[in-house]
């Protein structure tokens, strides 16, 4: 042997290669896995017989690690430097995890073409060679379509539009976010008028069928299905269906708690999200039936003084009655179409609510909501959309994903 390797030359080393003994009772296998196998260390069916082949596997003895596993699989024992521990295996993934997100490669034949501006127009220049994707516009509104999008299980979600004052707005913010969930989601959505002194959130849409909910109620055991409930409403352009209350002021009063309820047991078989048009006031019957199917709320106040206190009003006696979770997670709609708006210091009212509600939004000024009549979707402006769909998108993310959550 040459002399400048007798020197580093270890004959008969001992190599110990630890407590193999895992903590985990019931092992039927062991594999070793060497932490440094390229490094030189010694690997299973090899034997490094240079002359630093045993220095190194003394050395790789201390740092080995071995993998025990239970009889059931459900743990694995790891022994390091002579000590044991059990962590959780590998749970096996399930079938949503193959997403297209995750398996597909996006390039220039798989990506989709953009939408919306310059990119869409440089694609279609260049021969769909140069493919930017969305722009941040189209990105943003698909986004917060997502948003709305959100799924449930274990039944419909009920949002009651309240307000103390009329003249607020409080139907038309129905209607808007109705439509708003509607045109984003792709199952179905009702908005019901359950105001005892008759509602005009029938109005808002064109009326297919003069049935109201009174009507529902008489008929209401012949009701075997969707088709059947179908004929009681009206459907806009979003596919929004509008069930109207009554429209005779000598009967107006007789839909009371019990009527609501038999109402939303139905809508509640076919329908997943239910919002419920409450009218002026919250003292009456039916809003006590609302309020114990509540998933969440939207309070609606104006843009003057007496109409942000009257909302803010609301909150109180909720809280006072026993609806104060409600309250917490409720959502502000503050109209700023009606008088005397620009007179007030909004951001101040924001704040107000800010402290006692989830979140809050800004419903502008739009000429077609002004003349508080039908309502077309794709005539809003494009700034009332937005807000529209920000607060669908709020309450969405504010109600349970799972009944009982």
């Amino acid at each position: 042997m040459p002399d400048d390797e007798v020197a580093v030359a270890i004959d008969d080393v001992a190599v110990d290669p630890g407590d193999l003994t895992a903590v985990t009772t019931g092992t039927t296998s062991v594999d070793v896995v060497p932490a440094l196998a390229g490094a030189g260390y010694r690997s299973a069916g090899r034997h490094d017989t240079s002359p630093y082949g045993a220095l190194l596997a003394a050395d790789g003895a201390r740092l080995r690690r071995e993998r025990v596993t239970t009889d059931t699989g459900s743990h694995v024992a790891i022994v390091a430097d002579g000590e044991s521990a059990v962590v959780p295996a590998e749970v096996p993934e399930t079938a949503e995890s193959l997403t297209a997100d995750r398996l597909i490669d996006l390039n220039r034949t798989t990506r989709p073409a953009p939408q919306g501006g310059m990119n869409r127009l440089l694609y279609e220049a260049t021969f769909h060679l140069v493919n930017l994707g969305d722009s941040a516009k189209v990105r943003a509104h698909k986004e917060m379509s997502e948003r709305i999008r959100r799924r449930f299980e274990g039944g419909a979600r009920f949002v009651p539009v309240l307000t103390r004052k009329g003249g607020v707005g409080k139907t038309t913010v129905t209607a808007l976010l109705g439509m708003a969930l509607a045109d984003a989601r792709d199952d179905r959505i009702i908005a019901i008028d359950a105001n005892p002194d008759r509602g005009t959130l029938a109005e808002r849409v064109d009326r297919q069928t003069r049935e109201t909910v009174r009507d529902v109620v008489a008929k209401a055991s012949s009701i075997g299905g969707y088709t059947d409930f179908s004929r009681f409403v009206s459907r806009d352009e979003t596919r929004l269906d509008i069930l109207a209350s009554d429209t005779d002021p000598t009967l107006s009063e007789a839909f009371d708690d019990n009527d609501y309820n038999v109402v939303a047991g139905l809508a509640a078989r076919y329908y997943s999200l239910v919002l419920t048009d409450c009218g002026t006031g919250i003292v009456h019957s039916v809003m006590r039936a609302t309020l114990q199917r509540a998933d969440s709320i939207v309070i609606v106040s104006g843009g003057s003084v007496d109409e942000a206190r009257l909302a803010s009003e609301t909150l109180t006696w909720l809280e006072a009655n026993g609806y104060g979770e409600l309250v917490r997670n409720a959502v502000v709609a503050i109209n700023l179409a009606t008088q005397g708006t620009h007179l007030v210091k909004v951001d101040e009212i924001e704040a107000h609510f800010q402290s006692r509600v989830r979140e809050i939004v800004r419903i502008p000024y739009d000429p077609q909501l002004a003349a508080g009549s039908v309502v077309n979707w794709s005539d809003l402006r494009p700034v009332t959309q937005h807000s529209a769909r920000e607060l669908a998108a709020l309450v969405v993310e504010g109600l349970p994903v799972e009944r009982g959550h």
